[in-house]
């Protein structure tokens, strides 16, 4: 099980085997064993084996991939499946993260098919759902995410939507240095809430970690995680440096 806070590093299109195996060292050395929080990496698909063997010796951290295909296996050069994720160690997916809906065009119905995949194969889904700028002028973020948590929840039953992790990421503050204000993303994360809640009540949903994500850096995270209903952060550019990340992890 995790223990919140949650810290998850979202390493994007960077590090590769050589530059993980320095980072973990470096990391490692100034983190002590972890038992009040969960820590989680997300590599490259290539990098996965050696952060997953450089965290042998320390269980309590997880270790995710960035992406699955829509389908388990099959004729899809260049994917990865849940099956391959699950073989090579990974804990964790991330789903519908912004680069993947903005980026390479992914819809709310391949958000759907991913997390039913994700389910079936006994790994937890991190949903990530957010507004772009234009969406949130407009007044419609409210609308936005609960549209992409509904299709993300939309085959799993209760039992699976227990088992999940979301991650709320405003488009406008990822790779920006615009970040929401804690006041911002407490707002967000209840409206995150409440809509969990009314689909498997408030117990279950009181379980299920909300993570902000959006140019989080070691000079705001802790205002951030201090925010109601703030369980933790997904990080990107900030968690490239081994020294910076340990700061947060700390936080």
């Amino acid at each position: 099980m995790h223990l919140k806070p949650v810290i998850a590093a979202n390493w994007k299109l960077n590090h590769g085997p050589t530059d993980a195996k320095a980072f973990l060292q470096r990391f490692l050395a100034q983190v002590p064993k972890l038992n009040d929080r969960t820590v989680i990496f997300f590599p490259s698909a290539i990098t996965l084996t050696t952060v997953t063997e450089g965290l042998r010796d320390r269980p309590e951290i997880w270790v995710g991939v960035q992406n699955v295909h829509a389908e388990a296996q099959g004729a899809f050069t260049g994917e990865n499946s849940v099956l391959m994720a699950r073989d090579a160690g990974a804990r964790v997916v991330l789903v519908g993260h912004s680069e993947r809906r903005h980026v390479f065009g992914e819809s709310d119905e391949t958000t759907t098919k991913k997390m039913a995949l994700i389910a079936q194969a006994r790994l937890t889904a991190m949903l990530c759902v957010g507004e772009t700028l234009a969406e949130r002028e407009a007044g419609h973020t409210a609308d936005v995410v609960e549209r992409q948590l509904a299709a993300g929840l939309k085959e799993l039953d209760d039992q699976q939507i227990g088992a999940i992790m979301l991650a709320y990421e405003p488009v406008w503050a990822i790779g920006t240095g615009r970040t929401a204000t804690p006041e911002d993303a407490a707002e967000i994360h209840g409206v995150l809430r409440r809509a969990l809640a009314s689909r498997v009540g408030d117990k279950v949903a009181t379980g299920i970690p909300i993570l902000y994500g959006g140019s989080v850096n070691r000079g705001n995270a802790s205002q951030l995680l201090a925010a109601s209903d703030v369980d933790g952060l997904l990080v990107g550019g900030a968690s490239l440096d081994a020294d910076g990340w340990a700061g947060i992890v700390r936080a």
